[in-house]
Order: C-alpha cells, then sequence, then structure tokens
C-alpha cells in the first residue's frame, strides 16, 4: 500500500467521515505496525520489548521511554543502522546543512534544551508527509470554504516566525522545502524571531501574509505593534504555538488582527500531535497519535483532572520510533464531549510538570507552585507585555518583564511586585524574596521564552 500525500490526505478525511470506531482501528494497527518495525531493526526497543505478546495494539503494554534514555542509547535506538550520534551531531553542527537530506534521506531536527537536555532527533519522509497531510486536514476545518476563500483572495501567504539560527524543526522544515521546490515554498517565508522587533514588523508590513504561525510570546509582541499602529497586516488566521496561551491572549490576539486564532499544541517528537478548537481546547489527531495522561507511576490520570506528565506515541516516524515517550507536560483530558462537536480527544496543557517552582515553606515541608499559578497573575495584570519569573535560589524569584508600549515601568513592576507578593503570602510562603531585574527576560536558541525557570536540580 502507498503512503504518498494523496493517498494519506484521502485517509485521514475518509477516517474522520467513518466516525470513532474506524479511526481506532488505524490506531491500532499502526502502533502494531510500528512496535513490530522498532522491535525488528532498532536494538534498543528489541532489548526493551522483549517478552512482550506478539502483537501490540495497546500502548499501555509499551514500557515508558523519554529523551534521556533515547539519547543515551542514540546508535541503538535508530532503526537504520546507518545513522549514529557522531554524524548526527557533526551534521546538525553545520548550519550550511540545515534542511538537507542527512544520509541523503533524513531530517534531522533539535530540540532547543529548555528542559534541561538537547534533543537529536532523525525524521523520515513518512512522518513529514504524515504532518503535512494532518495540517492540511486541519486547516481546511479551521477555515470553512469562506475562510479558504479568503486566504486566496489574500494570496495564500504563511509567515512562519521561527528560530533561524539552528536545526530547529520549524525552520529545517521550511528550509528543506525551500530548497527542493515546489508550490508550496512560494507561499511560505520564515522570519526569524530573533531579529529586531522594529526590523520584523516591517519586513510583515511589506510581506502581508494570509497566515501568521509562530511561538505565542512573539506573536503577543507583535500583538501589541498591530494594536499601536506600526504592525497593520490582515491575516486570516493567526496560529500561536510552542507556548501555553490563555483565552484573553487569544480573544485580543483576535481582535488586534481581525482574524481567526487557533492553537496546536505539539512538539519536535510529534508535529501533528494536536490542533486547537474555538472552545478553547487542543483535540489529539488520534488516528496518527496516541496521547496518555499519568500520574507519577505512569498509571492513566482521570478524566477532568490534570496529570502530573503526559506520554506521547508518534505512530509516523519509523526510523527513529517515539513510543510511550515522556514528554514532560501537564495535561487534562475532558471528561465530556466538546461543544465543537469533534469527536477525537480534547485536552488542556497546564505546563512543564519540570517548569513547577518549589520553596522552603521554613517549617520543613516544601511549597510547589505550577506555572499556572504564575501565568494566571500576569494575565490579568495590564501593561505586562512578556514575563519571566526565574528561581535563582530556593527563597529567591528574579523577574523579567517587557512592559507594553506607553505603560510606566516603575508603575508595571509595583503592580507585579504586589500581586507576586500576595500570591506567595496566599500560600505562606512570605519568606521568599522577589527581585526585579533589569535585564529582559532570556530567550532560548530556538527561540521561545521560558517563563518559569525552576532553580536546577
Amino acid at each position: 500500500m502507498s503512503e504518498s500525500m494523496a493517498w494519506l490526505t484521502r485517509d485521514i478525511r475518509k477516517a474522520r467521515k467513518q466516525g470513532p470506531a474506524e479511526v481506532a482501528r488505524r490506531r491500532g494497527d499502526r502502533l502494531a505496525d510500528l512496535v513490530a518495525c522498532a522491535r525488528s531493526a532498532s536494538p534498543y526497543y528489541r532489548e526493551l520489548y522483549r517478552g512482550l505478546p506478539e502483537r501490540v495494539d495497546d500502548p499501555t503494554l509499551l514500557p515508558v521511554t523519554d529523551k534521556k534514555h533515547l539519547m543515551d542509547r542514540f546508535d541503538d535506538w535508530a532503526t537504520d543502522r546507518d545513522i549514529t550520534f557522531e554524524k548526527v551531531r557533526a551534521f546538525t553542527d553545520d548550519p550550511e546543512l540545515i534542511g538537507r537530506r542527512f544520509l541523503g534521506r533524513y531530517l534531522v531536527a533539535t530540540t532547543s534544551g529548555t528542559s534541561g537536555r538537547r534533543g537529536l532527533f532523525v525524521l523520515d519522509d513518512r512522518y513529514m508527509n504524515v504532518s503535512s497531510a494532518v495540517s492540511s486536514r486541519v486547516l481546511a476545518s479551521w477555515l470553512g470554504p469562506l475562510g479558504i476563500a479568503r486566504a486566496v483572495v489574500h494570496g495564500g501567504r504563511f509567515a512562519q516566525l521561527v528560530a533561524t539560527e539552528g536545526h530547529y524543526v520549524g525552520f529545517a522544515g521550511y528550509s528543506r522545502m525551500s530548497q527542493e521546490g515546489g508550490g508550496r515554498s512560494k507561499l511560505l517565508r520564515a522570519f526569524s524571531v530573533h531579529e529586531p522587533l522594529s526590523r520584523l514588523v516591517d519586513r510583515l508590513n511589506a510581506y502581508r501574509p494570509a497566515f501568521v504561525i509562530g511561538y505565542a510570546s512573539t506573536i503577543m509582541l507583535l500583538t501589541a505593534e498591530q494594536e499601536a499602529g506600526r504592525l497593520h497586516i490582515d491575516p486570516v488566521l493567526v496560529e500561536p504555538a510552542g507556548e501555553t496561551m490563555t483565552d484573553s491572549d487569544t480573544d485580543r490576539i483576535a481582535r488586534a488582527f481581525g482574524a481567526k486564532v487557533r492553537t496546536m499544541y505539539s512538539a519536535t517528537e510529534c508535529t501533528y500531535l494536536s490542533h486547537g478548537c474555538a472552545e478553547g481546547w487542543y483535540h489529539v489527531n488520534d488516528d496518527w497519535a496516541v496521547l496518555e495522561p499519568v500520574d507519577e507511576d505512569h498509571r492513566p490520570t482521570p478524566p477532568g483532572e490534570f496529570s502530573h506528565t503526559v506520554l506521547i506515541s508518534n505512530l509516523a516516524n519509523r526510523v527513529q520510533p517515539f513510543l510511550r515517550y515522556d514528554l514532560g507536560d501537564s495535561v487534562m483530558l475532558r471528561p465530556d464531549p466538546c461543544p465543537c462537536g469533534t469527536s477525537s480527544p480534547a485536552i488542556r496543557v497546564q505546563g512543564r510538570a519540570g517548569d513547577t517552582l518549589t520553596f522552603p515553606s521554613g517549617r520543613g515541608d516544601d511549597v510547589r507552585l505550577t506555572p499556572l499559578a504564575f501565568s494566571s497573575l500576569f494575565d490579568r495584570m495590564p501593561g505586562v507585555e512578556l514575563f519571566q519569573i526565574e528561581q535563582t535560589a530556593p527563597a529567591t524569584l528574579r523577574v523579567r518583564m517587557v512592559k507594553a508600549p506607553g505603560a510606566d515601568a516603575d508603575h508595571v513592576w509595583r503592580k507585579a511586585h504586589d500581586g507576586l507578593t500576595h500570591l506567595l503570602a496566599d500560600n505562606k510562603l512570605d519568606n521568599v524574596t522577589v527581585e526585579r531585574a533589569e535585564e529582559p527576560p532570556k530567550q532560548a536558541s530556538g527561540g521561545k521564552y521560558r517563563t518559569i525557570i525552576p532553580l536546577p536540580a
């Protein structure tokens, strides 16, 4: 059976029309196929899956994997035995090779290492084709016929806000498309999130995109520019990704641009993992991915409760299989059908489990605060465009901010300091010191702003 782009696009649409039972059948068959492939060609998985049933279509039967273990066993992980860590590392050390085919066959992508460990990932054409086919279906469902027509009138141009200084999956994929040509490459342009904001605004004004896709924090800065009248673009769709957003964030973006706003929850390990809906939930693309919210012992978390972490299985990438891979996020599975009408599982994302801040209470125990506690505080605080809180000592927080245009920096700081002080006091953490930073939020090499930075373990 051929899995061309055309076949994948038809099959994805067909599965959705046939309903959840047919989606589940496809998912089970694809999981069983990938497990068999991993066992056959990957020494790591052959060892890990020793003793399992011959056919595995239930993900809960599989042991858990994570970035650390896979990177430690890199040479044994890949199903293509020509792939080694040294070859991939040498490839990623050369910026001239971004988007080029590694070994003449694969895309190589790195993670920025904000979670504490850099990832080197090899992605095959099957994965890239599935990602494109899923994205096309989702885009069509977001826009509808009228939205598609409006996008065509606007020129159909995509502005992709990415980190352009490394082999990050967004820029590597864009570079591949640009190098190999095709119709889609003429409608897509990458814009560096590292360039000065004024220059980025000028370039976007000249490009006039119909679609704006990129890091949520950069899009929020552009939203302020649009509100101030310096940016004046008229996109059909704005798609923030890579960072958690609140409903008020997306409402503000929609008002500023007069555009539909849809978010995505994904990762380099599974770029097509889920897509946002009008109700503010992420729907898992569950014909090609498995998502399992679990507790600390990797047991299922009940719907309606936030998990300790989440396990994902990418059912497309055969060259380096991601199976029951611990992504490190805290998610909640919706316990009832989503009002948007989409039948696939719906989730909310709380943030990285590792980004939870832990403080000594002074009473012999620890107090933990989640990223949501801080984001919800700053979300309702006027004058703040971007914030970052770093725990520089067990009982010290350093706060970095970018103020909104026209806001008084000292007034914004007093509000932020008062809000944080009250939040800490409410949690009996009067012993924690809050410091004002003169420097702006630190941007990771991959382009993201990590809003919460815990004390290193």
